[in-house]
């Protein structure tokens, strides 16, 4: 894949960032959420791609933008065909809070290569490169924690596990606690938190819990390129759910692997900070109509992973000024 692409997909997600930035902390979560859809996509129809949304903001008739099977791109002759994983907004109510970790996303391979995964929740378990081979989503919370720690060279006392801070993990927090872990509990945006466990200086170690299906295989694209690990288990709540796996061909009983969320190697992730964040900085106004953001790009295939920060002369942009 072109790896020119990687830079335009980072214009994508400073798209969306630059537009939803400017609903922090106003409390409106579906405002935020539309702005940050409106940036990003009229930013892919710059891009040279012939693209289809394999994960987006929900089906035809639920979002009138960035649906699922929507063609974007310019899709001229010799373009490539690609799949898109887009999450414009990672974090709503981070940013309707002004609280921190919002992201704006992409993740694209080529046709054929990301899971159509249905909207539901999954259960998901998330380590970097060092404990990468050590994680077993069938097995019990004790024996990953036990074997992450031995793979990071640390007493499990010293381990921190990341877990969306929900009712439905109670008892998870129960058993962390019991055998002696750290928990980093987060309120909203769950790839960030997976793509924290990559960095040492994020202090994350393994992610556990029930997340968002969708953002599980954008968190995989990402994972990927950085080399470390993800497994996931869909979690229908009722018989409607089941069907819809069902009808898509997707083993509910099934592990999810990295390889059967996003196969091959081909695979580009892209990631703006709306709001502050471990990973990234948020999108921060100047005067003068002048505002800095602040991005990750990686390719899977070379393990490039670049941070970009960005000076955008808005006055310059019509569609961004003010």
């Amino acid at each position: 894949m072109d790896r020119n692409l990687a830079l335009n997909l980072v214009r994508v997600t400073e798209a969306a960032a630059l537009e939803s930035a400017r609903y922090l902390g106003r409390g409106d979560k579906i405002a935020a959420d539309q702005a940050a859809v409106d940036g990003m996509r009229k930013m892919f129809d710059t891009v040279n791609i012939d693209g289809k949304v394999v994960i987006g903001e929900g089906e035809m008739d639920e979002a009138p933008m960035l649906y699922i099977g929507e063609q974007i791109g310019k899709a001229k002759e010799g373009c490539p065909e690609v799949d898109i994983a887009v999450d414009p907004l990672d974090g709503t109510t981070s940013v309707a809070k002004g609280l921190s970790n919002a992201l704006s996303v992409v993740a694209v391979a080529p046709k054929g290569c990301l899971l159509h995964a249905p909207d539901m929740y999954m259960d998901k378990i998330a380590v970097g490169p060092k404990a990468k081979g050590c994680i077993d989503i069938d097995a019990s919370v004790e024996e990953n924690l036990s074997n992450v720690a031995k793979a990071l060279n640390k007493d499990i006392s010293d381990l921190t596990v990341t877990i969306i801070d929900r009712p439905r993990h109670e008892d998870l927090i129960k058993r962390v606690r019991a055998v002696g872990a750290r928990i980093k509990l987060f309120s909203d945006g769950d790839v960030a938190a997976a793509i924290a466990t990559c960095f040492e200086h994020s202090g994350v170690d393994i992610l556990m819990g029930i997340g968002g299906a969708p953002e599980g295989v954008i968190a995989a694209a990402a994972l990927k390129c950085m080399e470390g690990e993800f497994q996931g288990k869909l979690c229908p709540m009722n018989d409607e759910e089941r069907k819809r796996c069902k009808d898509m061909g997707v083993d509910v009983d099934k592990v999810l692997t990295m390889e059967d969320l996003v196969s091959g190697n081909e695979i580009l992730f892209a990631a703006t900070g709306i709001s502050d964040g471990e990973l990234l900085k948020g999108v921060v106004y100047y005067e003068n109509n002048m505002a800095t953001t602040y991005s990750v790009v990686m390719r899977a295939e070379t393990g490039t992973i670049r941070f970009v920060e960005a000076l955008h002369k808005l006055d310059k942009k019509p569609e961004y000024a003010r």
